[in-house]
């Protein structure tokens, strides 16, 4: 049977409605995380926040965890916006020290945000196909850090992805001191621009 006009568009203004409760949820989510931590956000409380019932929200996301990791694929996206801003402004200048800066001010930025990303084992896998796209763009404005090199840009790009979650979150954590972040950023930007220094003599 034909779908007519009118029940066309009331299917899509019904699945626009449907996608902005589902944007609802998640900003409430990262509102009442970034004020009173993540132990705080519960299906209770965001039907609360809201002003919508718990089975609403089961009807947008199975559980608690399902809410979580939809922040977190989110944090993924806006994360890779930043870098790929930064390495498009740097294009003839540093563009591995502009990533560098760009992915430590976001960390300290957004700590709630960046915790929920990598911190409370949610089950968002990387490097398979299962893989989001949002952390696939993530990854790959490091990649296109390193896609020149004579090794395999993905091990360059997840040393460089890790040594800069090490900082990030060594740093969020309080074991390191925040007066020396830039002198960590440079030291370690220079450990990877070795290379790339090499390749363009």
């Amino acid at each position: 049977m034909a779908t007519t006009p009118a029940g066309g568009r009331i299917a899509e203004r019904k699945q626009r409605d449907k996608q902005a409760r589902r944007t609802q949820i998640i900003q409430a989510a990262r509102q009442v995380a970034e004020l009173e931590g993540w132990p705080n956000v519960t299906v209770r409380r965001l039907a609360d926040e809201i002003s919508y019932s718990q089975p609403v929200l089961y009807a947008h996301f199975e559980n608690r965890d399902a809410i979580l990791a939809a922040v977190a694929v989110e944090g993924f996206q806006e994360l890779g916006l930043a870098m790929e801003q930064a390495r498009d402004e740097a294009k003839h200048g540093d563009a591995v020290g502009a990533v560098a800066a760009a992915y430590l001010e976001f960390a300290a930025n957004s700590p709630a945000l960046y915790e929920v990303m990598f911190s409370l084992g949610l089950s968002v896998p990387f490097d398979s196909a299962a893989t989001p796209p949002e952390l696939r763009f993530a990854f790959a404005q490091f990649l296109e850090l390193f896609q020149a090199q004579s090794s395999r840009p993905e091990v360059l790009s997840e040393l460089f992805w890790a040594s800069l979650h090490g900082i990030a979150e060594l740093t969020r954590t309080g074991r390191f001191p925040p007066q020396r972040q830039q002198e960590r950023l440079q030291e370690l930007v220079g450990l990877f621009k070795v290379s790339e220094d090499e390749r363009c003599r």
